[in-house]
């Protein structure tokens, strides 16, 4: 589904993603990890058009995304959910995931809403309250079920469990699995929590300094304990 070929991400003269090639399979859960600083923001966002000046090929349905915009991107079914979650602050929770729905022409109307409430629970006695109302973790949950909402074929998903209580990281990777198993979307998951990863994806690759010193599944990263040591322990 997504394909990916020589890869290169730029900001300003900063060389930040040097190369990469890698592919994720209609359905797959693939994880990105790596120390802060190693490259997995400016990736996700290099997907999605959302920043860097970016050289390589980048394909989605067999269709190259070169020249395509964002909110095309979008609209083919790519749905990003960034590390700063930006929620609309003074748009509800219901609102904002209708708006959500809205921008990419997603099917369903209020019972997709409401399914998604279903989903993420936490939510729904929060559906009238304001952005700015929530909690960061809420606000996180609310940006993760806004990026689902958007009906999508790939989940782009930045670094959701940072700064999180335990208890809401693993609300949060129940309700993604649930949804995910449902919609059968596949996912792009960059995040340094090992726990949250192992949880919710099947394929790794490990990040520094803009380029994969790893890939694999999690039986072949636990038997290379020295890649974790050497890459991902702070």
């Amino acid at each position: 589904m997504l394909e990916v070929d020589s890869l290169d991400a730029f900001y300003g003269d900063s060389h930040i993603l040097q190369g990469l090639g890698f592919a994720v399979a209609a359905g797959a859960r693939v994880a990105v990890l790596g120390r802060n600083g190693a490259g997995k923001t400016t990736l996700i966002k290099s997907l999605m058009n959302a920043g860097p000046r970016v050289a390589g090929a980048i394909r989605f349905d067999g269709q190259p995304l070169e020249k395509t915009p964002a909110f095309r991107r979008s609209r083919l079914g790519l749905s990003l959910v960034p590390e700063d979650r930006r929620i609309f602050p003074h748009l509800t929770v219901e609102e904002n995931i209708a708006a959500a729905m809205k921008a990419v022409g997603a099917p369903g109307g209020q019972d997709a809403i409401e399914r998604c409430f279903a989903r993420f629970p936490m939510l729904g006695p929060l559906r009238k309250r304001f952005g700015n109302q929530l909690s960061g973790g809420q606000q996180q949950m609310l940006a993760v079920a806004r990026g689902l909402a958007a009906a999508p074929k790939l989940l782009l998903l930045d670094e959701p469990t940072e700064g999180l209580a335990p208890i809401i990281v693993d609300q949060m990777a129940r309700a993604l699995n649930a949804f995910l198993d449902d919609d059968g979307a596949a996912l792009l998951l960059s995040e340094q929590n090992l726990r949250f990863a192992r949880k919710c994806a099947r394929h790794v690759y490990v990040l520094d300094s803009g380029r994969f010193v790893f890939q694999g599944d999690w039986r072949a990263f636990d038997a290379n304990p020295e890649i974790k040591s050497r890459y991902l322990a702070v």
